[in-house]
């Protein structure tokens, strides 16, 4: 499984997505057991989905934070019905957006839109980018650059 860098951060994201959502129907008990058997059903090694399993703690650690955010800039929403697929994408970018600095904003909402496309249905990518844009624009760096700090 030789693929370039891009393409193993898109298939990390994936992971991370697809873990995020399964955990959002059904919260484990125990989450390295959980985590080891879900990236045991995988098609490349634990190893290759590094940055995945990154975005899956991060998002996690920092849950409260980031639905926080989530509900102050879905305004109208009610957080509880936010599609669970469309909330798991939400959290990802989200989590990138507050977090990740190493990471340019627009790549976190262009990658989180592309998930939408890819799993959710047709209306959640508008729903996604607003979002995600109010944050960009609520942000104190450059939208196309990563930080150094």
């Amino acid at each position: 499984m030789v693929k370039g860098k891009f393409a193993q951060r898109r298939d990390g994201r994936i992971a991370a997505l697809q873990y995020l959502y399964a955990w959002s129907l059904n919260n484990p008990n125990n989450l390295a057991e959980d985590l080891r058997v879900f990236f045991e059903g995988l098609e490349g090694s634990r190893d290759y989905y590094a940055f995945g399993e990154e975005l899956i703690h991060g998002c996690l650690e920092n849950l409260e934070k980031v639905d926080e955010r989530i509900k102050s800039l879905a305004q109208n929403w009610d957080f509880a019905r936010i599609a669970k697929i469309d909330l798991a994408i939400l959290r990802l970018a989200v989590f990138e957006l507050l977090f990740r600095k190493d990471i340019p904003p627009i790549v976190s909402i262009n990658e989180a839109i592309d998930l939408s496309k890819e799993f959710s249905n047709s209306d959640a990518k508008r729903f996604i980018n607003g979002i995600l844009d109010k944050l960009k624009g609520e942000l104190s760096r450059p939208a196309r650059e990563a930080s150094q700090e």
